[in-house]
């Protein structure tokens, strides 16, 4: 809903009646006791009225002012839960692209972001094309981007408010730990994902990625079957590696730029410090801008580690390149010996373009439900 205007006027309180000159005749003393007991009442009715007026002018301003309000850590879990379900929703058809891209990315009808997301589509369709391994992902989406929340919120507090370590530093770590503790709920998703993503539809005649299954429960049992529970987290330090380094330096970037852009869109008021910015809202497109350049960049600074991930957790006989090793540096090497700079960087189109937009739109409805959990009201400028 739209927010209610605010008037920034108060209407002044004059004074009833000027003050009786002490010589003025009275026609009585019965007259003149009640004009005095008048003046008096009107005297006292007249600080009413002004104290009346202060406590409005107070009011308005404390209305219009940013408070120090800072939502508990639980509605900041909650509102991230939900922030990151409808992001990564939105974007799971880039995040689709980017995953054949890396996996198969010796086959020439993959290597163009348009090409290849045409021609899944056209292929292979929305469902179980460009939208194959959706259910995995929303698996691990809620859960995951709740606690992640839960506990960048609790640790970059604490570091702040309790141990006095600035604010950049603590952004860092808590990006840090906080993708630390949500790793356990999507890493196995994530690989559930991306093999489901690579295969696309059932008895895909269109592309053989070595991977065969009727769905996200068959994919399961038969990778629990035939190679261990433990396949599930197949990759993990290799999706670490890539994870956690992304969110540290995403929700740092999130922070120092939605300080700037309270600056920039507000410079009346001084934003130097999270606790100004809480459950407050910048106009419409500058929360998108912001959110966007935090995912970009961090996405694009990170999407050598994101192709070691992909290609650990999906390379089989049908790959163009086998990693040898469980080594990130090593496989980083072996990418780069064979593939060049192109290698390391493949699917880097579709990967900051799905950081960028579902980072805009998670950071985005984080703020609107934080604010609807904050005051019971949605506000959108």
């Amino acid at each position: 809903m739209f927010s209610p205007l605010k008037s920034t006027q108060t209407i002044p309180h004059s004074h009833s009646h000027p003050h009786s000159h002490p010589d003025s005749p009275s026609q009585n003393g019965d007259s003149s006791s009640g004009s005095s007991d008048s003046n008096r009442n009107n005297s006292n009715n007249n600080n009413n009225n002004d104290n009346n007026s202060s406590n409005n002018t107070n009011n308005t301003n404390i209305s219009e002012s940013d408070s120090d309000y800072i939502p508990s850590v639980w509605q900041c879990a909650i509102a991230g839960g939900f922030g990151g379900l409808i992001g990564d929703s939105s974007m799971h058809s880039l995040d689709t692209v980017k995953t054949r891209q890396q996996g198969s990315s010796h086959m020439a009808k993959y290597r163009s972001t348009w090409t290849a997301y045409k021609t899944i589509f056209l292929e292979e369709g929305i469902r179980r094309g460009l939208y194959g391994g959706y259910s995995a992902a929303m698996l691990g989406s809620l859960p995951s981007s709740a606690v992640f929340f839960l506990t960048y919120e609790s640790i970059k507090r604490y570091q702040i408010n309790e141990l006095g370590i600035p604010e950049t530093p603590a952004f860092l770590v808590a990006g840090f730990v906080g993708d630390f503790f949500s790793s356990i709920f999507y890493v196995p998703s994530e690989v559930l994902k991306t093999r489901l993503q690579l295969q696309g539809k059932y008895n895909n005649p269109h592309f053989n990625s070595g991977y065969n299954y009727k769905g996200i429960i068959d994919a399961a049992m038969t990778i629990i079957k035939n190679e261990g529970p433990g396949t599930l987290f197949y990759g993990y330090k290799a999706t670490l590696t890539r994870d956690l380094p992304f969110s540290a330096l995403q929700f740092t970037f999130y922070e120092k730029f939605r300080q700037w852009a309270f600056d920039l869109t507000r410079p009346d008021t001084n934003f130097d410090t999270y606790k100004k910015t809480e459950a407050k809202s910048l106009p419409l497109y500058a929360e998108l801008l912001t959110g966007a350049a935090a995912g970009g960049l961090a996405g694009i600074m990170t999407t050598p580690l994101d192709v070691v991930k992909t290609r650990m957790q999906t390379q089989n006989g049908t790959s163009g390149l086998m990693l040898q090793s469980n080594s990130i540096i090593s496989s980083l090497k072996t990418i780069y010996n064979v593939q060049g700079i192109s290698g390391l960087f493949s699917g880097v189109a579709p990967r900051f373009v799905w950081t960028s937009m579902q980072s805009s739109v998670m950071l985005l409805l984080y703020q609107v439900f934080l604010g609807a959990l904050s005051t019971g009201e949605i506000y959108l400028e």
